[in-house]
């Protein structure tokens, strides 16, 4: 009975035991419940955007056109006498200095007509003294009445027929001596000379057969085409102080050969037409650059007429220019946008207004505000009226502030 009553006891003292144990795990069961609906209540963090803060600066606003070269002076050598080609001096294709010879027309006939014009020149003038001889015979006749009136007025107006036979005489004699003279051909400037289109034994018209050009290559033109739209915008942007720019005649021009390479010296514009083509909406402007290696020999420059060149405008200046990184942009179906954080810490959808690059960066022309802040970074986080946590782009801060700082060297009224 006592051992019984033993057993009953430690049986007992097992079950509460064990009832002790699954009441803790029971009350541990529910705490990790309560504890994940806590968690799970509780809002996710902000996802983190990277943004720069809109600040206005003064920029270069260089535009840039495509422009074709030309030589400064080309000298279309023509004939003045018709003929035949006897001799050609020169070397196509190599400089020559004004005044040396270039070709000569078979001289033979023109020589012929100006020695029968000198000729007659003398006979006209042994005429006009014979006439004056006879008149200086008749005068005192007359007084004694041994001729009559009419001899005298005979006399003297066979001295004003000589008189007049003389100067023809004497203005043929100019035109042959010129015809002789122009039999050998030079040349009226210094330049390079092309390909001779005629040769030795070669009949040329006077003044419509062209025989060479001399190209003047230093210095260069370069002619530039600018659209009416961007005329029309310029002016628009000069009038509301957007941009200013020296005189018209003192915008320089940067030209970019076709492999990409810079030539080193800058141009001025000096030549601005005064209508536009009406087959093109262009008005022509021409930039004169210096070349003075076009006096070199052939194959010392490669600047030569006829290249298809890029001139980059410079002078224009546009003040409080808002730029931001290229991939700030984004492009929608309705056009570009970007992300604005808002006072509230949201993401703004909003539409903006980019008109060109300008290195790494566009240039807004409307839709941004000084001090507003575009996200950079992050864009995939974020939906419009999305809060985020927003961190100031260092790097993008510090390089928009070197680039405010950039001295402008253009004096601009």
């Amino acid at each position: 009975m006592h051992q019984t009553i033993q057993w009953l006891t430690a049986l007992t003292a097992r079950i509460g035991r064990a009832m002790t144990g699954m009441s803790i795990g029971l009350f541990l069961v529910l705490l990790a419940g309560c504890s994940e609906k806590a968690s799970t209540s509780t809002s996710p963090p902000a996802p983190q955007v990277g943004v720069i803060t809109v600040a206005a600066r003064a920029i270069e606003d260089e535009a840039e056109f495509i422009g074709q070269t030309e030589a400064f002076r080309p000298v279309e050598i023509r004939s003045q006498v018709s003929g035949i080609i006897k001799q050609v001096y020169f070397t196509e294709g190599r400089n020559i200095k004004k005044g040396d010879r270039l070709y000569l027309i078979d001289p033979v006939p023109f020589k012929a007509i100006y020695l029968s014009s000198k000729a007659k020149v003398a006979e006209a003038q042994a005429r006009l003294t014979q006439a004056k001889q006879d008149l200086a015979r008749v005068k005192p006749l007359l007084e004694k009445q041994a001729v009559s009136k009419k001899n005298v007025d005979d006399a003297q107006a066979e001295v004003l027929a000589a008189k007049a036979a003389r100067e023809a005489a004497q203005n043929d004699l100019i035109k042959a001596k010129f015809d002789l003279d122009n039999t050998l051909i030079s040349a009226p400037v210094n330049g390079r000379i092309g390909r001779s289109h005629f040769y030795e034994g070669r009949l040329i018209s006077a003044q419509t057969t062209l025989l060479a050009t001399i190209d003047q290559l230093d210095p260069m033109y370069v002619n530039v085409s600018v659209p009416e739209s961007y005329l029309l915008r310029r002016r628009r942007e000069l009038a509301a102080l957007k941009v200013q720019r020296p005189d018209l005649f003192q915008l320089r021009g940067v030209m970019t050969f076709s492999d990409g390479s810079v030539y080193p010296e800058e141009g001025m514009l000096d030549f601005s037409d005064v209508a536009l083509r009406p087959e093109t909406g262009t008005l022509q402007g021409r930039f004169k650059f210096p070349n003075p290696e076009g006096a070199k020999e052939p194959g010392q420059s490669y600047f030569y007429p006829g290249q298809f060149v890029k001139i980059r405008i410079k002078g224009y200046i546009r003040s409080n220019a808002i730029l931001i990184p290229q991939r700030a942009v984004q492009q929608g179906t309705s056009g570009s946008f970007v992300y604005v954080i808002d006072e509230e810490e949201k993401a703004e959808l909003r539409p903006i207004q980019a008109s060109a690059w300008h290195s790494n960066e566009w240039l807004i022309e409307a839709g941004l505000y000084v001090g507003e802040r575009v996200v950079v970074d992050g864009f995939h986080r974020i939906l419009p009226g999305t809060r985020v946590d927003a961190i100031e782009n260092q790097k993008e801060k510090i390089s928009s502030s070197i680039h405010s700082e950039e001295p402008i060297t253009q004096n601009v009224p």
